[in-house]
């Protein structure tokens, strides 16, 4: 027979309550109401600054973000931007410390600038066709554009390229680690693995190089008819 839990006197199996002390002896009924289900917060996005500092560090879930984040194009474009600038301002001061004229810094300045946004744009292009349609890849247009303007963040310290004799040291490391940075984009974007976003960006590079080739010819063709005259 079962005891009171209080007093210890025996009581019968279907009683209510201890016939000794009066105690309650039945087992609280269970709450009606549902537990509250956990509520699962949504990953908070990474600022512009945190954002370009994970693609430096090659942090995959970084190009996962911005490749998801169709609102990140913009973003992209201010990296490249400022990667443009920072770079540019680099090799400015470089050369003006060698003397030339403040005309030819300024020209090379922009011409820096515009030529960082086409290759931006061409070089998304190309890499968006050449993965997709040569090595099975899935991505959108969009989506290569921000991967690979965020793998442009390591040139944000090309501003320190005109420090004599470990300028050009930095300039090669940049270019590895920002190469580094454009597989790791290539290979996040379009959903394959590492050897594959190599190839993708040997072939894409050499589809651009004729690319480029091609249009330089086609521009110095009027140039090079009018000189014969």
């Amino acid at each position: 027979m079962p005891f009171c839990p209080k007093c210890g006197s025996q009581v019968s199996e279907d009683a209510q309550y201890c016939p000794n002390c009066g105690s309650p002896l039945g087992k609280p009924e269970p709450s009606s109401a549902p537990p509250t289900p956990e509520i699962a917060k949504a990953p908070t996005a990474r600022s512009f600054f945190q954002r370009m500092y994970g693609a430096s560090m090659l942090d995959a879930s970084l190009y996962e973000e911005v490749e998801a984040d169709q609102t990140a194009t913009t973003q992209a474009l201010y990296v490249v931007l400022l990667a443009s600038v920072s770079h540019g301002i680099g090799t400015a001061i470089s050369q003006g410390l060698r003397g030339p004229g403040a005309a030819g810094v300024g020209i090379g300045f922009f011409g820096g600038l515009v030529s960082a946004l086409l290759l931006w744009l061409v070089w998304s292009f190309i890499t968006y066709f050449v993965g997709t349609r040569a090595f099975g890849g899935r991505a959108t247009y969009g989506e290569l554009l921000r991967t690979i303007g965020f793998a442009n963040a390591p040139n944000l310290l090309g501003i320190f390229t005109f420090i004599p004799i470990l300028g050009g040291l930095l300039s090669f490391a940049l270019w590895v680690w920002a190469l580094v940075a454009m597989i790791m984009a290539v290979r996040q974007a379009l959903d394959f693995s590492t050897g594959k976003a190599i190839l993708t960006c040997v072939v894409g590079f050499i589809g651009a190089v004729v690319l480029f080739a091609i249009v330089a010819i086609i521009l110095a063709v009027p140039f090079i008819l009018f000189n014969l005259r």
